[in-house]
C-alpha cells in the first residue's frame, strides 16, 4: 500500500479529509508532520491514530536548518509522496531537491494569486471565477507545475460564504487528485 505523509501548520481539516477518505482504504498516512506546536490539526491526526511530529520552526536558526529537521523527518517514514495541507512555510531548495514527489493545495487559480491571502485576493478580485488548484511543489512559490484545478462562478456574497466554496473545492480535489497520483493516473512531476 502506498505511504503518504502529511505536512500541516494549522487547523488540519484538510489533514482530517484526506485521512478520513483516503487512510487504510487507498493509502496508509504514515504520519503527520507540523512545524506549529499548538496547531489543532494535531489532536485531528491522532484521533486516527496517526503518528504525529512537531518540528517548531522557531527553534532554528535558520529556513535551511529547519528544512533539514523536516527532511529527515519525511525519510523515516519512506513515504511515496508528501502532501502539503495546509503547511505556511516556504521551503527551500534543501526541501525540493531532496523531496521529489511533493504536492500542495493553493486556494486560488494559479498562476494568480500566489502566497498568502489568496482567498481574500481572489475575493476582492474583478474575475468571475475562484478556485483551487493542486500542484507538484518546486522551489518557486506555488509555482511547481499544475496537477488539477477545480473552479466555481463567483456570485454575490459573503467573504464567509466564497471560503465555504473554495474549502468544499478543496475538500473535494484534495483526495482525488493524491488518489490519482498513487494509482499512477497523474502525470508526473515534469
Amino acid at each position: 500500500m502506498n505511504r503518504i505523509v502529511i505536512l500541516f501548520s494549522g487547523n488540519g481539516t484538510n489533514l482530517e479529509n484526506i485521512i478520513q477518505k483516503l487512510h487504510q482504504k487507498e493509502l496508509l498516512v504514515a504520519a503527520a508532520i507540523t512545524n506549529n506546536p499548538t496547531a489543532k490539526g494535531i489532536e485531528r491526526a491522532k484521533k486516527y491514530g496517526i503518528p504525529v511530529e512537531v518540528i517548531d520552526h522557531r527553534k532554528f536558526e535558520s529556513r535551511e536548518a529547519f528544512d533539514r529537521a523536516l527532511v529527515e523527518s519525511i525519510q523515516k517514514y519512506g513515504p511515496d509522496l508528501v502532501v502539503l495541507a495546509g503547511f505556511m512555510r516556504i521551503l527551500t531548495p534543501i526541501f525540493t531537491s531532496k523531496i521529489q514527489n511533493a504536492i500542495n493545495i493553493h486556494p486560488s487559480l494559479l498562476p494568480l494569486f500566489k502566497g498568502a491571502r489568496a482567498i481574500e485576493r481572489s475575493f476582492a478580485s474583478d474575475m468571475k471565477v475562484a478556485g483551487v488548484t493542486v500542484h507538484w511543489v518546486s522551489e518557486e512559490l506555488d509555482g511547481g507545475q499544475i496537477i488539477d484545478q477545480a473552479c466555481f462562478h463567483k456570485e454575490d456574497e459573503s467573504l464567509e460564504e466564497f471560503e465555504a466554496k473554495i474549502h468544499a473545492l478543496e475538500y473535494e480535489l484534495y483526495p482525488k487528485v493524491i488518489k490519482d497520483i498513487v494509482r499512477g493516473r497523474c502525470p508526473q512531476r515534469g
